[in-house]
């Protein structure tokens, strides 16, 4: 690991499971903006997420991101006329997206810290940040979401509103992907009560799956639920790249459906991810 911005490395104490996620994603992220983490379903998945935290935050906002990567919503973000506190686990991820906002000259806006989502207790400035958002699924690798709730309460304005993207348990396309080849012990994957182990890169990543209301009930008694939806419920998830290679009309269309009903009931608690929106009470 390298002298990352607010770099710390994980110590003796910290819990095996959050060594091997760090350690996988310090692993990938040199080439994180690439198919690994950035193709073009995921930039479309983007492009969703994006469409929401503009629908939620007015420019000037002052935001955490919670899980930042690479930095790639942060700069969007910032370029937009937002603060951004950038927070990541894997201290690679942070220094990417501390060299990103320098070469785009934005180091004023965007202020990016090693701080895990797990972590937030360590971030300063209590009831002075007016959002916080997370995007594709950071918070899946988070040993307690109440704790997260806690602080994301502690760090947010009355008012402030929480966006996150959240991997979720029931995705159709990837049932029926691993069905047809008989991979029936990957189909239940999703479905564990518990974390379960990812591989990537020769490393680990632990991983919790949510259903929506699942996962709102850590943040119910600081936060009201305002919206959800599911994210690539008709659209492919990110891994079934051909799809979109080989059909790319369908795929269009596919994704206009996604846009159109996947806030429906029934359709919002299916999904690759889901989207999910709150406000502070």
């Amino acid at each position: 690991m390298n002298g990352a911005p607010g770099a710390h490395n994980a110590s003796a104490a910290t819990p095996p499971r959050l060594r091997d996620t760090q350690d996988a994603f310090d692993s990938v992220a040199a080439e994180y903006d690439g198919p690994r983490g950035n193709n073009a379903l995921i930039q479309d998945m983007r492009q969703e997420m994006w469409r929401w935290l503009d629908k939620t935050f007015t420019p000037g906002s002052r935001l955490a991101d919670l899980g930042c990567g690479t930095g790639l919503d942060a700069i969007r973000m910032a370029r937009l006329g937002h603060s951004v506190t950038a927070t990541d686990w894997s201290p690679q991820m942070v220094q990417r997206s501390a060299d990103r906002a320098a070469d785009a000259g934005l180091t004023d806006r965007v202020r990016a810290i090693a701080v895990g989502a797990h972590e937030l207790a360590r971030l300063d400035g209590g009831g002075s940040y007016d959002g916080a958002y997370s995007n594709l699924g950071p918070l899946n690798c988070v040993p307690d979401l109440h704790e997260v709730a806690r602080q994301c309460a502690r760090l947010l304005k009355p008012g402030g509103s929480l966006v996150f993207t959240v991997v979720g348990r029931v995705c159709p396309w990837e049932i029926a992907h691993f069905l047809r080849r008989g991979r029936w012990a990957r189909v239940k994957v999703r479905f564990a009560r518990d974390f379960v182990p990812v591989g990537m890169n020769k490393h680990t990543i632990w991983t919790h799956y949510y259903g929506p209301r699942e996962f709102y009930r850590a943040f119910k008694r600081h936060f009201t639920l305002t919206h959800y939806r599911g994210l690539c419920v008709f659209a492919p998830p990110p891994y079934l790249t051909q799809v979109r290679e080989r059909r790319r009309a369908t795929y269009n269309r596919l994704w206009r459906l996604d846009r159109r009903i996947a806030g429906w009931p029934l359709l919002r608690g299916v999904g690759d991810h889901f989207l999910i929106v709150m406000k502070k009470r």
